[in-house]
């Protein structure tokens, strides 16, 4: 099953990839390995601001986490590199939080379910899961993420 069968069976459309917000590239690829720069969560068109442990639940944190990897996947398939994927190496999630909030890897959970359901057991990866003070824009979580590619 492709990719885009697989989405569409999860009834899921992914957004338009989102332009950058400073001077990057969105995808990089070298070799058959693709890096996805950081991607904020925009749910219903909205960013989603504000810190995890003070104004913004773990449930929204993980519904936010889920909108970062959807738009990985929406800047993959941007550069025409979705059907190309052949494992998510690894992610890496952002939560801005409070100093005594301490459920970083549960938030970031939203990204990294996402991956397992549209790729299955590829879609398993390393990550990393870190508290930070702020996000760009006041985004209230950001993932990034490394890809094998498919020759």
């Amino acid at each position: 099953m492709s990719v885009h069968e697989r989405l569409r069976e999860m009834g899921v459309e992914l957004p338009d990839a989102a332009a950058p917000v400073a001077s990057y590239q969105p995808v990089v690829v070298n070799g058959h390995t693709a890096y996805v720069s950081g991607q904020l969560p925009f749910v219903d068109g909205n960013l989603v601001t504000g810190k995890l442990g003070k104004d913004v639940s773990l449930e929204r944190g993980q519904e936010a986490a889920r909108a970062c990897g959807l738009m990985i996947l929406a800047q993959l398939e941007a550069a025409g590199l979705l059907e190309r994927v052949s494992h998510m190496v690894k992610l890496g999630g952002f939560v801005a939080s409070t100093p005594d909030f301490t459920d970083q890897p549960k938030v970031v959970n939203g990204a990294s379910d996402l991956m397992f359901e549209v790729f299955g057991h590829p879609g398993k990866h390393a990550r990393s899961a870190v508290g930070v003070p702020v996000l760009p824009l006041d985004a209230a979580v950001e993932v990034d993420a490394i890809v094998a590619l498919k020759a």
